[in-house]
């Protein structure tokens, strides 16, 4: 039976100024203390353009009655976690926090391999590193300075914060679905049968694996295979990839999906532990509605699109068939042309967080325009990449031609010049901000019309 997310979170995230400011309380301590840290903040956004708080996993601090007291006051809630107090804000994007009876300091930041940061860092084998290779949770102490301690995390479903030993067998199962997921089959002359495919993948690797650890293998599969048909993603990861960070900073994933096929999309990403969380709806004139999903123990969000009716937001849109229309809005003729996104087309875009400014800047200097921002609020910023033109197959004008959702003009516009694909999506959170913006969602989704061409900008 579906999760419904959306129970849990009737009201509107807002904006948590006073968790913002104790954490990065607790970052100024650690940078005060460790020049080396200062050091790493400053390249970090020298070289790709993020901030270092957007990285950070979790801080390990002192244990005092005051300390517990000012996190519970901003919302931090206590649990118990591999014999640890660990503490959690879960009405914003927060690190945790980690209570403990010694002096010492540390500090977590999340990568997507240990192996290629130290790498990037020539940092040889006598960094130890607690886990064993494709484990579930990989942790290393790249340095201590002072009373600070700078470690890196590598997570895979696990969101705990002590290594546990793998039984033997697993790595070799972790790499024959991780394959599995990589040469996934994508087109398929009926497109339920692409859903029903990639369902049979996801169960056989939940089975063997759990659900945790198959979302994860299945979205960076999902990231791999957006990113070889992005530039502005390629050149991005190039950057962070010199410091060996990949795609850590992934804020949500977007997926573009038919009103044939959207409550099979809902399916698919149940079947990977996602839970519905908050819905949009734009009103009339706008068309289209989303359904946020998260897994809450892998990081995963997605942000779900499709064409949408006035008198369908009542219902469970998510979960229920939507009966077909004469009129495509934005959302379905882009699936019309280029295919469902997980299936043939891919993720529309990935939404990672940055320095909003800086990143625009030197994407800019690399060669790599952004469009106008559609989110300029002091807690939340956000942009696009230009989008990137896919060709379109022939067969595919053809069909939306003959159904009479699209003008021979456009068809011809659109074999002769391609049509909107896929964008990376440029996104500064402040103040936790767990949200989205419905309003500037709405003006992006009409700006990305590939019959609309001349309003990109």
């Amino acid at each position: 039976m579906a999760t419904n997310f959306s129970e849990i979170h009737k009201h509107q995230w807002t904006p948590q100024p006073d968790a913002e400011a104790l954490v990065i309380e607790i970052l100024q301590a650690c940078l005060g203390e460790s020049p080396r840290l200062r050091e790493w903040e400053a390249r970090l956004l020298q070289a790709t353009g993020t901030r270092l708080i957007d990285w950070i996993d979790s801080f390990t601090i002192p244990e005092t009655a005051s300390q517990a007291n000012r996190l519970a006051t901003v919302g931090y809630r206590r649990s118990n976690q591999s014999n640890q107090e660990v503490w959690r804000q879960p009405e914003g994007l927060f690190p945790a926090v980690i209570l403990h009876a010694s002096p010492e300091w540390r500090i977590t930041i999340h990568v997507e391999s240990i192996c290629d940061f130290l790498t990037a860092h020539r940092l040889d084998e006598r960094i130890k590193i607690f886990g064993d290779p494709l484990a579930p949770l990989r942790m290393a102490n790249v340095f201590t300075e002072s009373a600070v301690e700078f470690w890196i995390v590598e997570r895979h479903g696990d969101a705990e914060f002590t290594p546990r030993a793998t039984p033997s067998g697993d790595a070799s199962t972790v790499l024959r679905h991780q394959e599995a997921f990589r040469l996934r089959r994508r087109d398929f002359d009926r497109e339920e049968d692409g859903f029903a495919h990639a369902m049979n993948l996801i169960h056989g690797a939940t089975n063997e694996l759990g659900v945790d650890r198959t979302c994860d293998l299945f979205f960076a599969a999902e990231r791999s295979y957006w990113m070889r048909r992005n530039r502005a993603a390629q050149i991005q990861y190039s950057r962070q990839q010199q410091l060996g960070l990949g795609w850590g900073n992934h804020d949500h994933h977007t997926y573009r999906s038919s009103r044939e096929h959207f409550w099979r999309l809902t399916a698919a990403l149940e079947a990977l532990g996602l839970v519905c969380r908050e819905r949009f709806y734009a009103g009339h004139e706008a068309g289209w509605g989303a359904q946020v999903m998260e897994q809450p123990r892998t990081r995963i969000v997605v942000f779900a699109d499709v064409d949408l009716a006035p008198d369908e937001v009542a219902g469970d849109f998510s979960h229920q068939p939507l009966p077909p229309r004469r009129k495509l809005g934005t959302v379905g003729l882009w699936c019309k042309l280029h295919g469902e996104a997980f299936l043939q087309a891919g993720m529309h875009h990935l939404e990672c967080q940055f320095n909003f400014d800086a990143a625009r800047i030197q994407l800019a200097e690399a060669g790599v325009s952004t469009m106008k921002p559609f989110t300029d609020f002091e807690f939340l910023r956000q942009a696009f990449t230009q989008g990137e033109q896919w060709t379109v197959e022939s067969r595919r004008l053809e069909a939306a031609l003959a159904e009479g959702f699209i003008t021979r003009d456009q068809a011809e516009q659109f074999r002769n010049e391609g049509a909107l694909g896929s964008h990376l999506e440029i996104l500064q959170r402040d103040q936790g901000y767990k949200g989205f913006n419905q309003t500037g969602v709405s003006e992006i989704i009409q700006r990305t019309d590939p019959r609309h061409a001349g309003s990109l900008n």
